[in-house]
């Protein structure tokens, strides 16, 4: 009944996770679907320069032609040109302040004691002035209107009648003042320097530029201009098949894609266009589980690493949509390249193509120049995920980076040639888009960070941070067992050639051997390769204190490991080193002393599991080889050999490498690369 019981949990739990699987697929597709632009995708790439090689374009309805840019900014130019700007004129202020300056006057001339006789002329001269200068008007110019010449005209506003002129019949303060001292000159009998230091003071701008209105006009101007010019008739030829898309077609069939869209977003069915991406995404989705299942089962039996997956693809082509959405000047600004590194670095190269080309085929619906953007972006994918194959350096992201760049500058020069035919027309400024892309890739590095502390994945970093031997728990193993740590580094090596040459994860079985004995660092001496003296602990103990001793450095290890949080995937080659095997040393001495006792042979055997990757079982043959060939009195080609054929052959005929995925040509191999270096390390010469 237990069995029946576990297999129907196992059965419960296989069906959760598949119908998690089916849910976080559908919520993928959901917000892809939602957040992508919902117009119907015109049918045609359009490229100034090339020939048109589709069939010939005959306009299925009467559209009006689109102006370009630049003949829309030249009309709102001359638009704005056309505007006076606008002044409110103050007719009561010329009154104020000539009652103002009387008044300064009067208190002046009692000051200074002067005739009353000569105050008449002065009153009269200042009130001429005034009322001269105030009647043609004082304003402020504007230097926005002074740019092309400081007489332009204005349009002035008397109790809402507007009246035209022209600013050089206008005074402005200083030109008020200057034209009050040129008068001034010519009367000798006045105190020109009293007289203007009085007027100063009573010459103030009657005119207001109006700049609400101003700009109100303005936009109306603006407004009222027309964005077309000419119209394409039903029937007419848009371009013929053969020709060169020059400036004139290209602006025709812009202004065909775009009263192609607006008819799609008036006539066309919204649910029909849904219906379609959500077609096209579930497909890239389906494919992208597909892959999953049939080459990297691994990852499909597990919702975290599914749902990281999901989460990138979805983030980059939300990504995508917003910048869409919100019209971006460049899409190429957009980072693409992160996808593939993010999912070479945490997973293989093999999921980072997949993944990318399927992530780019979706976007390409939805971006102008569709072949344009999917040949940038395929090879520039293409490029960071080779570039970074093997990654044991951090300074490799800056050099991927500066590949990709150089990919891109490539790619720009030759669609840029195809396109215009000659490098003098080649628009150097829109490759900066690339450069601004290639900076925000090196996110990549952080993100990768979180991601593995959130989803508790262990990328090819963090494993290069484990391998260095600076590393708290290498060190520690250092200072307190430096033979085990000898002993490992020896490990290291001997599982790092023979990984990489076989194929798999040289970095982490180099990572899994410096870890896998520190175990043995609570108990140093207890462990033969740490015994310096002479004097061993075990002639005290029975052999089965020995032999638990021996097989707690597993168990310790694991505590230690999980203490100093080192990832799971690296605790797996400390539990699985030894397997289930026996410590054959203590258990045939005990048998050979004691024939009569009866014991449990378990007590002698370490609790396994046995290795379940390609790595774990490099490195168990590794630890023992390395191990065993400590004993050779006199090492030579022969005995290394035949050391080598027999601790393989007792592995195998111990059923420790039947979950590994080792072949027998993998075994050959390991082998031939072990005897290889035990004899470099114990500096054999072979007979040739």
């Amino acid at each position: 009944m237990a069995k029946l019981s576990s297999s129907r949990q196992k059965a419960v739990l296989r069906k959760y996770s598949r119908n998690v699987k089916f849910l976080m697929m559908l919520v993928s597709i959901g917000v892809i679907v939602i957040t992508l632009p919902k117009q119907a995708k015109f049918s045609y790439d359009i490229e100034k320069g090339r020939i048109w090689n589709q069939k010939e374009l005959i306009s299925p309805y009467n559209f009006a032609i689109l102006k370009t840019p630049q003949e829309i900014q030249n009309d709102e130019k001359a638009a704005l040109s056309s505007v006076t700007p606008v002044y409110q004129l103050d007719d009561e202020m010329g009154d104020r302040e000539l009652e103002g300056f009387n008044a300064d006057l009067s208190v002046k001339w009692h000051a200074s004691g002067m005739k009353a006789r000569q105050k008449d002329e002065y009153q009269s001269a200042g009130d001429e002035l005034l009322k001269f200068i105030y009647e043609k008007g004082i304003f402020n110019a504007e230097p926005k209107y002074q740019q092309n010449s400081e007489n332009y005209p204005v349009t002035i506003l008397d109790k809402n009648i507007a009246g035209d002129k022209n600013t050089g019949d206008l005074f402005t303060k200083e030109s008020a003042l200057a034209y009050c001292d040129k008068v001034l000159v010519q009367k000798k009998y006045l105190d020109k320097a009293f007289l203007i230091d009085l007027l100063s003071n009573r010459i103030q701008p009657n005119l207001t530029f109006d700049n609400k209105l101003t700009s109100r006009l303005e936009k109306e101007a603006v407004n009222g201009l027309s964005t077309t010019r000419g119209m394409v008739q039903k029937g007419d030829v848009i371009i013929a098949k053969g020709s060169v898309v020059n400036d004139e077609a290209y602006q025709k069939l812009q202004s065909y894609k775009k009263a192609f869209e607006d008819n799609a977003r008036i006539d066309g069915d919204p649910r029909l266009v849904l219906l379609g991406q959500v077609l096209l995404v579930a497909i890239a989705i389906t494919l992208l589980m597909v892959f999953l299942y049939l080459f990297r089962k691994d990852i499909y039996e597990d919702n975290r690493l599914v749902s990281l997956i999901l989460l990138v693809v979805t983030a980059m082509l939300v990504t995508l949509s917003a910048a869409i959405k919100f019209e971006l000047p460049n899409l190429y600004y957009i980072p693409y390249c992160i996808v593939p590194i993010i999912i070479r670095i945490l997973f293989d190269t093999r999921l980072a193509l997949n993944i990318h080309l399927l992530v780019v085929l979706i976007a390409g619906f939805f971006v102008p120049n569709s072949f344009e953007f999917a040949y940038f972006e395929l090879t520039a994918g293409m490029v960071s995920i080779y570039s970074i194959k093997n990654l044991i350096r951090r300074e490799q992201f800056l050099i991927s980076a500066l590949i990709i760049t150089f990919t891109y500058f490539l790619a720009f020069i030759g669609i840029s040639l195809i396109r215009e035919g000659s490098l003098r027309s080649i628009e150097w400024i829109n490759f900066l888009p690339f450069v601004f892309s290639v900076l925000l890739t090196l996110l990549a590095y952080p993100l990768i960070y979180i991601f593995e502390k959130v989803f508790a994945i262990t990328s090819d970093i963090t494993l290069i941070e484990l391998t260095n031997t600076n590393a708290p728990l290498l060190r520690e193993m250092a200072f307190s067992a430096p033979g085990t740590f000898q002993h490992s580094l020896q490990v290291a090596n001997l599982a790092e050639n023979a990984i990489y040459t076989i194929g798999g994860n040289a970095l982490l079985v180099r990572a899994g051997a410096l870890y896998h004995d520190i175990g043995k660092m609570e108990n140093p001496l207890y462990f033969i390769e740490n015994q310096s003296s002479g004097f061993n602990p075990h002639d005290k103990l029975q052999y089965q204190e020995s032999a638990q001793i021996i097989i707690g450095h597993v168990r310790k290890g694991i505590e230690m490991a999980r203490r100093a949080n080192l990832p799971e995937i690296v605790i797996d080659f400390i539990r699985t080193h030894h397997g289930d095997t026996r410590v054959d040393y203590f258990y045939q001495s005990f048998l050979k002393n004691f024939p009569e006792k009866f014991i449990d042979e378990n007590t002698f055997r370490y609790p396994g599991p046995i290795p379940f990757s390609k790595e774990g079982g490099v490195l168990m043959l590794a630890d023992s080889v390395e191990a065993a060939s400590r004993s050779l009195k006199e090492p030579d080609e022969k005995s290394i050999s035949d050391l080598v054929d027999r601790i393989v052959k007792y592995k195998l005929d111990q059923s420790q490498l039947k979950d590994s995925n080792i072949t027998l040509k993998d075994i050959e191999t390991i082998k031939t690369i072990f005897k290889r270096m035990l004899m470099s390390i114990y500096h054999v010469r072979i007979d040739y």
